[in-house]
């Protein structure tokens, strides 16, 4: 349920581009970011991160994009946060005892101290990869295209990372469980 209510200005922004085009579709992608951490708030009485930057990118570049009507600010959205969120990656890696995946995901997996650090490196070096991607497909294709690689390809792109990343992390999983099967038995 998280996973389709962090996605909602996304599904909305590609619902309403299909209907109405690519500034209807920016005003909706706003104010469904709006909505979204409006809701979070009420709910939790806090704001996640993550909605609060998407938000503010949103609203800037969204915003430019509506006043100067030119598309080319939206289209730099995805790559502007992907590109922050590998640097807080990267940086989280200098900054503080555990890795910024460490504290995502180290109550739900228990790992060997070295695997942290690559994990982290790995997920810096996606987030920037699919900023580039991006660049890549705003650039060189039509908006139709650029918006059902923001929708699907993007996406994609990320499930595939995932279940590699699943892949690599299953034999210091399957070790962990081992270690513990061992003490067990002993």
């Amino acid at each position: 349920m998280k996973f389709l209510f962090d996605l909602f200005p996304i599904i909305l922004f590609f619902i309403a581009y299909k209907i109405y085009g690519i500034f209807v579709a920016t005003a909706v992608a706003i104010a469904a970011s709006f909505l979204q951490v409006g809701l979070y708030w009420l709910k939790h009485h806090k704001i996640e991160k993550m909605h609060l930057v998407t938000l503010v990118l949103i609203a800037v570049f969204g915003g430019l994009t509506l006043i100067l009507q030119d598309e080319t600010f939206i289209k730099w959205k995805p790559s502007i946060i992907n590109w922050l969120f590998g640097a807080v990656f990267i940086g989280s890696q200098f900054i503080g005892k555990k890795t910024i995946i460490e504290r995502m995901m180290g109550a739900n997996i228990s790992l060997p101290h070295f695997v942290w650090p690559k994990l982290n490196m790995a997920w810096a070096i996606f987030f920037i990869a699919l900023g580039f991607a991006n660049l890549y497909v705003m650039s060189y294709y039509d908006t139709d295209t650029w918006v059902n690689f923001k929708m699907f390809g993007m996406m994609g792109l990320t499930l595939a990372f995932l279940f590699a990343q699943g892949i690599y992390l299953t034999r210091y999983i399957q070790d962990e469980q081992v270690k513990i099967t061992d003490k067990e038995n002993e």
